[in-house]
């Protein structure tokens, strides 16, 4: 399988080398491909996506995993002409009438490796993006979603030559490998511990990285948000997924005063949105449901109050004990924790003595509250009452800062994240920046104030 890898890797680079700036009919129609293999395989990846977490409801897998992909190629395929589009740089006058333009060049190789909770969406939304900016793909899916990944392996030779997409399925050896190859740029989507093995393999041939790493992003609800309401957005963001979303409300901060009433609200939410199993969302592995039984059973055992009305809904955790496991780790499963604060004030410096956060979600519609947030926090996103919606905004960079992340793509974001934006100056036929040649003159002197 490493034959193959390398053998795929320099078949990419030889074609990167033959053919460095694709057209804009060949990007449209390598996306149109996409789209095409997608569309006409959907029952196959709801049945693989299935099969791999055991349980999952078809309507979120045509909602995230088949939709959102076909909507981000709709979008790349409806503005990649303006994207590639030089845009005009300005001169400093001195050097009039000289001109300047920022260009967008392909990178080359661009190699994915994603994450098995969104099998089909985090394996092919960088590849939208990279082959809108004329690079070739190589992607390395999770092996931990073996289907969906033998899938994805079957399908894309069928619609793609290997000189411009290949899949490379494995487990973690082949990853080690994948992350040590010479990539002209290296996406991934995992935990924090695994991305910082990926930066240290690519940093030997200095390869750029991008890591989308998820972490514990909070939901903050003020004392003038509307709880129904707010409730409601949180546990759509919680449910989905069975909470095995990078960008899943983590924990929720409220004012003491509300964390009752907050708390039957998100009760009443659950009994609306995920009243049985039916549209719950299974464990990928044994390990992972183990794991998430594990932080439940801790919670308890130290006192804490929790409300369960089942393995197929969240799970609250009333103001546990910050030294638990679900307060240090992200939990990435379907527990919430509610942790109650005297003021907002509060809320956000417990929010500022953490790692920075994927998303930051704020229930409130106070505009000064808003701005507070806005200049005094740091996340990937910053979303207003809502939760998840705003990954399905194409023109909205994605991506993280500090622990959650390096880099964003998605739409034009990603458009330039895989380009290269190269700066090109044109001089004109008479120069004046001749001018400044020595030997310098009494004049010029004195004009930079050096007399």
């Amino acid at each position: 399988m490493k034959r193959d890898l390398t053998s795929m890797f320099n078949a990419q680079r030889h074609t990167a080398g033959q053919a460095p700036f694709p057209t804009l009919g060949v990007r449209r129609e390598r996306l149109a491909r996409l789209a095409k293999m997608t569309k006409r395989h959907q029952q196959e990846i709801v049945r693989a996506i299935q099969t791999d977490f055991g349980q999952r409801s078809d309507v979120e897998i045509h909602l995230v995993e088949i939709s959102a992909v076909l909507q981000a190629i709709r979008h790349a395929r409806r503005h990649l002409w303006h994207w590639m589009r030089p845009r005009r740089a300005g001169v400093p006058w001195k050097m009039w009438p000289a001109r300047a333009h920022v260009a967008p060049q392909p990178l080359g190789i661009v190699g994915v490796m994603s994450s098995w909770n969104y099998p089909w969406h985090l394996a092919l939304m960088p590849v939208v993006d990279a082959f809108a900016a004329g690079n070739t793909v190589l992607v390395k899916p999770s092996e931990q979603a073996p289907h969906t990944s033998a899938l994805l392996a079957k399908l894309v030779p069928q619609y793609f030559t290997d000189e411009e997409f290949g899949v490379v399925e494995g487990g973690a050896d082949i990853a080690t490998a994948f992350s040590a190859l010479p990539f002209d740029h290296l996406l991934f989507t995992g935990s924090s511990a695994t991305g910082r093995q990926v930066a240290a393999a690519a940093a030997t041939h200095l390869t750029p990285v991008t890591l989308e790493l998820g972490g514990k992003s909070p939901a903050l609800v003020a004392g003038d948000a509307d709880l129904e309401q707010a409730a409601a957005a949180i546990i759509f963001g919680k449910g989905m997924n069975g909470g095995q979303s990078s960008i899943a409300p983590d924990y929720v901060l409220v004012e003491s005063r509300h964390l009752d009433a907050l708390t039957h609200a998100l009760e009443r939410a659950i009994q609306h949105q995920r009243p049985n199993a039916k549209e719950a969302t299974g464990y990928v592995s044994d390990v992972h449901q183990a794991r998430i039984k594990q932080l439940l059973d801790e919670a308890r055992d130290h006192g804490c109050r929790v409300i369960d009305q089942g393995t197929h809904s969240p799970a609250l955790v009333i103001d546990p004990h910050q030294g638990l496991a679900l307060m240090q780790e992200e939990i990435f499963g379907r527990i919430l924790p509610l942790i109650s604060v005297k003021q907002m004030d509060d809320a956000i410096r417990f929010i500022n003595a953490r790692p920075h956060p994927l998303v930051l979600y704020a229930f409130t519609r106070n505009k000064a509250l808003q701005e507070s947030l806005r200049h005094t926090t740091r996340s990937g996103a910053l979303v207003f009452n809502e939760t998840l919606l705003h990954h399905a905004v194409s023109s909205l960079p994605f991506g993280g800062v500090g622990e959650s992340g390096m880099g964003a793509y998605h739409g034009r974001h990603g458009f330039e994240r895989f380009s290269h934006l190269r700066g090109v100056f044109y001089q004109s036929q008479r120069p004046t920046s001749r001018w400044l040649s020595p030997p310098y003159r009494r004049w010029l002197l004195k004009l930079l104030g050096l007399d």
